[in-house]
């Protein structure tokens, strides 16, 4: 059975995720570290987890597969995900993939060092229209493309 995991803390395109894996009839859980509303139904599972280090993460990873979509922006744990099998896809509808995924770590790092050296400041552009739109398309291509594989 196809799957989308969210890591939804701070996913901006929890809407989106509901209305395609309704139309896909595809089940979300929805994954955090505290409560929040989700649509009421049965195919939508709300996972609240501990609020201990990488809780939420650590869900998500275990559950990684090749029957499931992983929706998140955080790098490692897209990583964790696609060594399971996992097809990732960032709210901004980048996929992450076994070929981009160690230029993400190591760009990571890189820019993790230039902030705590005051070099830089600030983070990601704002999320906008383009984003929600190609992560719409993709979130749609690789559900299709997972079930005409199984």
């Amino acid at each position: 059975m196809i799957r989308i995991l969210v890591d939804a803390d701070a996913c901006p395109v929890k809407d989106e995720i509901y209305r395609v894996a309704d139309r896909h009839g595809v089940a979300v859980s929805v994954v955090s570290n505290s409560p929040f509303r989700v649509p009421v139904g049965p195919m939508v599972e709300r996972v609240v987890v501990s609020d201990g280090f990488d809780a939420a993460d650590d869900w998500i990873a275990e559950r990684a597969g090749a029957t499931t979509i992983v929706i998140t922006a955080d790098i490692l744990l897209a990583d964790r995900c696609i060594k399971a099998g996992a097809p990732v896809i960032a709210p901004t509808g980048k996929p992450f993939t076994a070929s981009s995924i160690g230029g993400a770590i190591a760009t990571r790092a890189i820019m993790a060092d230039l902030r705590a050296g005051g070099d830089i400041v600030g983070g990601p552009a704002p999320f906008g229209k383009t984003d929600r739109s190609r992560f719409l398309s993709a979130l749609d291509a690789a559900l299709v493309k997972l079930k005409r594989a199984g």
